[in-house]
């Protein structure tokens, strides 16, 4: 069970950054595998609620901690500029030393696009400045100098240096099975499936594997992640009302609390739904705490369920 891997997602939106320091310290001393930001520019309910900007949030996160890996979920390929950006993290890998995860997709927010200067361009060239940004880290990480002549990235003899000291796992996030799971099979170290189509996940798997011969990639090669909500308590009884809240805040965005891989109820209903997760080949988890303090339902989570499967 020791390659089963358990990320947690840090306080980000309506938070301060004492917050989230103290939060990220202490995920890290319960022995969570890694912490996770989303990476919007404005909340998703409206643009008026504070949100910290992704990248420079990890960057202080990286600074303050020594173990976990650290990612996102997920960051827009056409969001920003995306050579900038590719130095970014590599330069925050460095300050890492070698824990950041890239986590990327097509984006969906038009606002946070536009608003900042920047085109929300539709699915099919999002989905194609996803894949460009890919191959551009890929080449930006690995070589001297990068010329790229692509439809929506152009450089010329690119220099990104400190290189990354490691090579970054690219994570691939988003749930459309004709172009960005074919993606993820060619290209990704792991694939993580959205909360909202958790309840899916047995037939996304086979519709990834499929993609994974297709494009001649040995099925193990690719990680397979799932974001989930956790609403944990101390037995069945007392989760049962907390259920009966997330269904309303989440309305399901998260996913269904009450659905068939749902992760909701006492620490053995818990594990019990964990496993249901392996048995299918999900051995990746972006958990979201239930509650407004998460730190409690984390150190229940860490005292009584990561102990089974590490």
């Amino acid at each position: 069970m020791s390659n089963v891997h358990f990320g947690v997602t840090i306080p980000q939106i309506k938070r301060t950054w004492e917050e989230t320091k103290t939060a990220s310290l202490e995920f890290e001393a319960m022995g969570f595998d890694s912490l996770w930001v989303c990476d919007h520019l404005y909340g998703p309910q409206s643009p008026t609620i504070p949100i910290m900007e992704a990248w420079s949030l990890i960057s202080a996160v990286a600074a303050i901690t020594s173990k976990v890996e650290i990612g996102t979920l997920v960051t827009p390929a056409g969001m920003r500029n995306p050579a900038q950006l590719g130095k970014t993290i590599a330069t925050i890998d460095n300050i890492a030393g070698g824990r950041i995860v890239a986590g990327l997709g097509a984006g969906w927010m038009p606002r946070e696009f536009t608003d900042f200067g920047v085109p929300f361009l539709d699915t099919r060239e999002r989905l194609g400045q996803l894949r460009e940004t890919v191959s551009l880290f890929k080449r930006m990480w690995s070589e001297p100098e990068v010329t790229f002549e692509g439809k929506y990235i152009q450089t010329n003899r690119l220099v990104c240096e400190p290189k990354p000291p490691r090579q970054i796992p690219i994570l691939i996030g988003g749930a459309g099975e004709k172009v960005t799971m074919k993606l993820a099979a060619r290209e990704a170290n792991i694939w993580n499936n959205l909360a909202g189509q958790q309840g899916e996940l047995e037939r996304k798997i086979a519709k990834l594997h499929e993609h994974c011969d297709t494009v001649g990639r040995p099925r193990g090669e690719i990680t397979i992640s799932q974001q989930c909500l956790v609403t944990i308590a101390p037995d069945d009884a007392s989760a049962g009302p907390m259920i009966d809240t997330a269904k309303k805040v989440f309305g399901g965005h998260m996913g269904d609390p009450t659905g068939p891989l749902a992760i909701a109820g006492s620490p053995e209903t818990v594990r019990r739904q964990i496993q249901k997760h392996i048995d299918l080949g999900c051995t990746h988890f972006i958990m979201e705490f239930f509650g407004r303090t998460t730190i409690e339902p984390a150190k229940l989570f860490a005292d009584t369920v990561l102990p089974h499967f590490k």
